[in-house]
């Protein structure tokens, strides 16, 4: 049947104490909402609508990427007011599915299972099993184990507050029947507002039977409505990464302390420590070993690499049998070929390394092609930009810069060519010759060393 997925994600937000919209803030570098979003497209839906409110602008605006049907909530006044808004724009639905832009780890199985279990003429429920249920509706069912209401916990009893299973918020009826409850629901309760839960009595009153799927997990349907939740859930999906991953062949120092913002592709054999943070996407190969607190962004590592700790390297290419670090900076546009080595506090960017190569320590290289079995000794830089354009430094093959050396670009160090230390290099230097900086060194006899009064 044709599918419109619903998505409410017009509340205001204000235990965020934050100037950004609530499905706006980030889980694993991503906003809230678009966790949703994603994950209601692989259900293949017809349409997929938004419900809109508070900084509506602001969050059209960051998610515009995304086919979808933004439809606004001028006043908030409840879920079931949310989803009115959503019944103009329902034209060739027969199945609706309601999610929510804060509940952004529920699953596409979880779902899949729900409509799964909801036949065409059936309001289907997801509900959940809480260790704490406070602050979120509560089942109630009758004898014979039927759902029979929800009943929201500021309207609870006592004893109804008891009751450890959850209404998620999540449910999927047939258009008819909701173009038909929504206007019929009234806000006589304590908040004054339209509660999308009390489709269940109507539901009932209609003799619509009700179908329910149980997730056990309660992570699924967590809310967030503040930021200790945020964090929680924070954790919850690294978790999940890390088992993915782990399955796949990483192994893990410590799989809490593992941060992953984004798509990882891994081969075998892979271990990651401590404190590494992972954004956009990387590709990883096999055998290879990360050290603690690095940090990844759009990065392609080949096999049998190793990425000494506190190293930061983003859109980067290492080929295999690469060293990096520690405390490397691989900046964008930097390619290292097979067996290049970059050693400790070196910066490199949209750099070429030939094979071989090694640039061991204390150096910066920028706008660069170097060749094979080069040798860049410590302190050397790249003096690259003249305080309006960029130009490039060539090192071909075999090549050796010596230490404190200033290549001034544009310049080229021909193959097999040396370079002296401390020399600076204004002129291309040929190759197989030795190119200095010819000054002379002077001693001043009698010269004492000024002293403080």
């Amino acid at each position: 049947m044709s599918l419109h997925v619903v998505i409410l994600a017009a509340g205001l937000g204000k235990r965020m104490a934050s100037t950004l919209p609530k499905v706006l803030h980030p889980l694993a570098g991503k906003p809230l909402l678009a966790h949703v979003i994603d994950t209601a497209h692989t259900l293949n839906p017809e349409k997929i609508h938004i419900i809109y409110g508070h900084q509506g602008e602001r969050v059209q605006e960051a998610l515009a990427h995304y086919d979808v049907n933004w439809v606004q909530q001028t006043e908030q006044l409840g879920t079931g007011h949310a989803l009115q808004q959503a019944l103009p724009h329902l034209n060739g639905a027969e199945w609706v599915l309601v999610l929510y832009g804060d509940v952004p780890l529920i699953s596409t199985s979880t779902l899949s299972e729900l409509l799964r279990v909801s036949q065409p003429n059936q309001l289907g429920l997801l509900t959940a099993l809480m260790p704490n249920p406070t602050g979120l509706g509560r089942i109630i069912r009758d004898d014979a184990n039927a759902v029979r209401a929800i009943v929201e916990e500021k309207d609870a009893t006592n004893k109804q507050k008891q009751i450890r299973e959850i209404y998620s918020g999540i449910l999927c009826a047939p258009r008819a029947c909701l173009e038909n409850w929504l206007p019929r629901i009234e806000r006589h309760n304590a908040q004054a507002e339209f509660y999308l839960t009390d489709v269940v009595p109507l539901a009932i009153a209609d003799e619509i039977q009700i179908a329910d799927c149980i997730t056990t997990q309660a992570s699924e349907v967590q809310g967030v409505n503040d930021r200790w939740q945020l964090a929680e859930l924070e954790r919850v999906y690294q978790s999940q990464q890390a088992q993915r991953l782990a399955m796949q062949g990483v192994s893990f120092m410590d799989p809490q302390r593992f941060d992953c913002r984004g798509e990882l592709k891994t081969g075998k054999d892979v271990t990651i420590d401590v404190n590494v943070v992972m954004e956009g996407q990387n590709k990883i190969g096999n055998h290879v070993r990360i050290g603690a607190h690095c940090y990844l962004k759009n990065v392609t590592i080949g096999d049998h690499v190793v990425i000494e700790p506190f190293s930061h390297i983003e859109e980067a290419i290492i080929q295999n049998e690469c060293h990096v670090g520690p405390f490397a900076r691989l900046r964008p546009g930097t390619e290292l070929a097979e067996h290049a080595k970059i050693g400790n506090f070196v910066e490199i960017k949209k750099t070429h390394v030939g094979r071989h190569s090694k640039i061991s320590h204390l150096s910066y290289i920028g706008d660069a092609e170097i060749g094979r079995d080069v040798n860049i000794g410590a302190g050397t830089i790249t003096c690259n930009y003249d305080g309006v354009n960029k130009f490039k430094t060539i090192i071909e093959d075999e090549a050796f810069i010596g230490s404190d050396t200033q290549l001034i670009a544009p310049v080229r160090v021909g193959k097999r060519a040396t370079i002296g230390a401390g020399s600076t290099l204004r002129k291309d230097a040929p190759a197989d010759q030795l190119t200095v900086n010819d000054t002379k060194q002077k001693s001043y006899p009698g010269w004492k060393r000024p002293t403080k009064n």
